[in-house]
């Protein structure tokens, strides 16, 4: 069979060509590339495509790609986004809670490991360490801080769907995520509730929790998100958590749900 002959640059690799300068610097025509073709379809899909695809700025891309990676442990990957994330004018203080906030959804470890990589980053960036602190609760009051926020949200599904829970489990296991996910992390500054709810439902998507993303592709639009900005963060994730995951969650999406609770704060 005959090759198609190639078609040479087009507006896509010009794109494709422009968001990589932004986001890492000229490319040095010098370097090697071992798989050149390959390269050249990463590019174009990631940078010329996708990036053109919705109405999110640099910043906002890079919070959403560092949600995946460190969501799939792609840590070099992770390593080189998050100096991109720097570039483009994501702060310290956003990429840690980005991180950080990943811990009720895929474990302490996962959080770590991609914690590591982003001080490393931020070391050699000059950033001084520890950033500034962003907590806001204390002990006495973490638990009705956090279920404020969640009732907000998500009213009370989550107690009501572990009520059938056996002896104490039935209040202990719905109180864990009222306190961490909510009273340690939401309340935090940083990141606002529509753009932690954003990016909760990017970890969930990377890492395929199918039942977990109907609620919170629900309630990222009932945040504040519009649908396309919903939508817009998905296909920005599909490259690096793969389509059937990325579509997985798009199909939850709830189309024509306008914001309705404009949780833009961190209260």
């Amino acid at each position: 069979m005959t090759q198609p002959p190639d078609p040479g640059p087009g507006d896509r690799a010009t794109r494709a060509a422009a968001v990589y300068a932004r986001l890492f610097g000229e490319r040095d025509p010098a370097d090697l590339d071992a798989h050149p073709e390959f390269g050249d379809i990463v590019r174009r899909v990631v940078f010329g495509d996708v990036f053109a695809t919705g109405d999110l700025d640099d910043r906002t891309r890079e919070l959403i790609t560092i949600t995946c990676l460190a969501s799939i442990q792609a840590l070099p990957q992770l390593r080189i986004h998050t100096a991109a994330a720097l570039r483009v004018g994501v702060t310290p203080v956003e990429l840690t809670e980005a991180v950080y906030q990943l811990a009720p959804y895929l474990g302490f470890p996962r959080a770590l490991n991609a914690l590591a990589v982003v001080t490393e980053v931020l070391t050699e960036h000059g950033v001084e360490l520890p950033l500034p602190r962003q907590g806001t609760v204390t002990e006495a009051d973490r638990h009705t801080r956090g279920q404020q926020i969640q009732e907000g949200l998500y009213g009370t599904e989550i107690a009501t769907a572990l009520a059938d829970l056996p002896g104490e489990f039935a209040t202990s296991v719905p109180a864990f995520l009222t306190d961490l996910l909510f009273g340690d992390f939401y309340t935090r500054g940083g990141l606002d509730v529509a753009t932690r709810e954003l990016l909760s439902l990017v970890a969930l998507a990377a890492a395929g929790l199918a039942p977990q993303l109907t609620p919170h592709a629900r309630v990222a639009v009932a945040a504040g998100n519009s649908v396309e900005r919903v939508l817009a963060a998905l296909v920005q994730a599909f490259p690096y958590i793969g389509f059937p995951s990325a579509l997985n969650a798009i199909r939850q999406v709830p189309l024509g749900q306008p914001g309705i609770l404009g949780a833009t704060g961190n209260n």
